[in-house]
C-alpha cells in the first residue's frame, strides 16, 4: 500500500509541486483512490494528498474499515479528516521531517502505524534543503523563512 503513496509523492514532486502522496484503501486492500499534494500545481491550499486521494475515492455510507496510508505524518486539516469520516487507521510512511497529529489519532482510537521509511526521509530531506520557502508555506510557517 505504501508503494502507491509513493508513487504519487514523486508524482507530486516531478510536476513541482511537494512530495506528498496518500491512498485510501479498503480493508482488503482495495485501493479506493489515490492523490498527491497538488497545492502548487492547482492553486489550491486545501488540496494536501490526503484530501486528494479521500477526493478520488468517492462517497461512502461509512469509513470505520478503510485505511488512509500517507508518505508524511498527516498535518491538523488531514487529521481532522481521518477524524470527521471516521477512518480506522492510517498509515505514516515518515515522521521524522515532520511530526503532525498522528499521535493524536492514536489518542483518539484510529489505529496508527509509522513507518519511518528511509526512502521517504531522503526525499523529503532533499525537497526541504531544496525548497524551503515552499516547504515552510506547506506547513503554515511561511514567516520563519521571511525572518531569515
Amino acid at each position: 500500500m505504501l508503494e502507491v503513496a509513493y508513487d504519487e509523492a514523486l508524482r507530486g514532486r516531478s510536476e513541482g509541486g511537494i512530495p506528498i502522496g496518500a491512498a485510501l484503501f479498503a480493508a482488503d486492500g482495495t485501493l479506493l483512490g489515490r492523490g498527491h499534494n497538488r497545492r502548487v500545481q492547482s492553486g489550491d491550499p486545501s488540496l494536501h494528498a490526503e484530501i486528494d486521494a479521500f477526493r478520488a475515492a468517492g462517497r461512502r455510507r461509512d469509513y470505520s474499515s478503510t485505511i488512509m496510508v500517507t508518505t508524511l505524518s498527516p498535518c491538523w486539516y488531514c487529521s481532522g479528516l481521518v477524524r470527521q469520516f471516521g477512518i480506522g487507521a492510517v498509515i505514516v510512511g515518515e515522521a521524522q521531517t515532520f511530526s503532525g497529529g498522528h499521535d493524536w489519532l492514536a489518542e483518539h482510537r484510529v489505529d496508527v502505524t509509522v513507518l519511518d521509511d528511509q526512502r521517504l526521509i531522503d526525499v523529503m530531506t532533499t525537497f526541504i534543503a531544496e525548497q524551503p520557502a515552499l516547504w515552510h508555506e506547506d506547513i503554515g510557517v511561511a514567516d520563519e523563512i521571511e525572518a531569515r
